[in-house]
């Protein structure tokens, strides 16, 4: 089963070009997003396998306005988790010393939608990701229980700013986690950890790899997490990007498709983008050398 949210607020199940409006079928009304409200009211998949879908409202597709599909209230992530990368950035750790980090809640968007570069003279990166929706709360479970705490998977593009500052800001700036186009149900995913990935900008393909190539796979990341912090319903953890990230420009098209759960696209713009030293709240304070 595939879940998306349309019109901002309707949670509906993609069935090839249509979609079919379980909103008011769920209850999955509130001011988190149409899935967060059913998850936090205890749904899962039991009642979605359950759900009788005739008679219910049918929209086109092509018609519709793709949201992001979850608004979570955490997306956590993981640095340096194919060894491919860690050649490409000369990187000497992984994510086994890294750990992980978290990304602003707010830097989410949906499909369709536009990453907005902050500076005029910092190089803006793709990274093409697959992600983990939690369906249920989960505190320390182990490698073993770690995918029955999964509602389902999507393409995640972790945009990443090359500057000094930690992951956590260059990676939280607004619009920089695309997710989408959709949440394909776990039950529908026999094995996260043999789906191919390839992501294209502007029409160039820069990544194409396998998430069982991931230094740490799926379930030991959940593992790794939970016992880091309680993980809670509709929370996305993106699991780290393959070789091949490289600049984006305005304009540029950027797609992100992951075997069985589609294709995300999102375009590029420069509107506002400022120089680096200019960088509002320290302005003025004479640290733009210290950069």
């Amino acid at each position: 089963m595939q879940l998306a949210v349309f019109d901002d607020d309707r949670l509906a199940v993609v069935d090839g070009d249509v979609l079919i409006d379980v909103t008011d079928a769920l209850g999955a009304t509130g001011p988190d997003g149409p899935l967060r409200a059913f998850l936090d009211a205890g749904g899962g998949l039991a009642q979605l396998a359950a759900l009788d879908l005739t008679g219910l409202p049918r929209r086109e597709l092509a018609t519709a306005r793709l949201a992001p599909p979850v608004l979570p209230r955490a997306v956590i992530a993981a640095p340096v988790n194919y060894r491919d990368h860690q050649q490409e950035m000369h990187e000497q750790r992984s994510i086994a010393d890294y750990g992980l980090f978290l990304k602003a809640a707010g830097s989410v968007i949906g499909p369709g939608e536009q990453i907005q570069l902050p500076y005029t003279d910092k190089r803006t990166d793709q990274e093409g990701e697959l992600g983990v929706v939690i369906g249920r709360h989960a505190s320390q479970v182990s490698p073993q229980d770690a995918l029955d705490h999964v509602l389902g998977y999507l393409p995640v593009l972790d945009i990443s700013l090359r500057s000094t500052e930690d992951r956590s800001t260059r990676k939280s700036f607004r619009t920089f986690t695309p997710l989408g186009p959709w949440i394909t149900t776990a039950d529908a995913v026999p094995d996260p950890g043999a789906l191919e990935l390839r992501c294209w900008v502007g029409g160039e393909l820069r990544q194409h790899a396998s998430t069982a190539d991931l230094i740490v796979d799926v379930a030991h990341l959940i593992s790794y997490a939970s016992h880091v912090m309680d993980l809670q319903p509709g929370d996305v953890i993106a699991t780290g990007t393959p070789a091949g990230v490289g600049p984006l420009g305005a304009g540029d098209d950027v797609v992100l498709e992951i075997e069985g759960l589609g294709r995300l696209e999102v375009r590029v713009s420069d509107d506002g983008a400022i120089p680096y030293a200019d960088r509002p709240g320290l302005r003025g304070l004479g640290l733009a050398g210290v950069a």
